[in-house]
């Protein structure tokens, strides 16, 4: 399992700060896509998840990554709010992932929050 620490390094890059001050959601996933694979790390982006209910599919999320085995959510907001933690633990759900992270580029230092799912 990939972890916060091996992750750091690629999300905080110096260079794609730029994306991040001027709150560029797409660029800040653009910059992350540019930056796994110089980390063999494999990943997806905008993967989209199934959701069942009673085994019949009632719709689909679509999560910014997933990379190795950790879904991982992007925002660049002031702070983070309780639904933000509440989307990303749905999403935890709904897919049968047990990590996220939610990292938030939208202050000074970058923001990371893991999230686990309990089975």
């Amino acid at each position: 399992m990939v972890s916060v620490a091996h992750l750091e390094p690629v999300v905080n890059r110096p260079q794609d700060r730029k994306w991040y001050r001027e709150g560029a959601g797409n660029g800040i996933a653009e910059a992350l896509k540019d930056a796994f694979p110089g980390h063999d790390l494999d990943f997806a982006r905008e993967v989209e998840i199934d959701i069942h209910y009673k085994e019949a599919k009632i719709g689909h999320i679509r999560v910014d990554f997933v990379v190795e085995d950790v879904l991982v959510e992007i925002k660049a907001k002031s702070a983070l709010e309780p639904v933000d933690v509440s989307q990303t633990l749905s999403y935890l759900k709904a897919s049968g992932y047990q990590v996220a992270l939610l990292l938030n580029f939208g202050t000074s230092k970058l923001g990371i929050k893991r999230l686990i799912m309990d089975r």
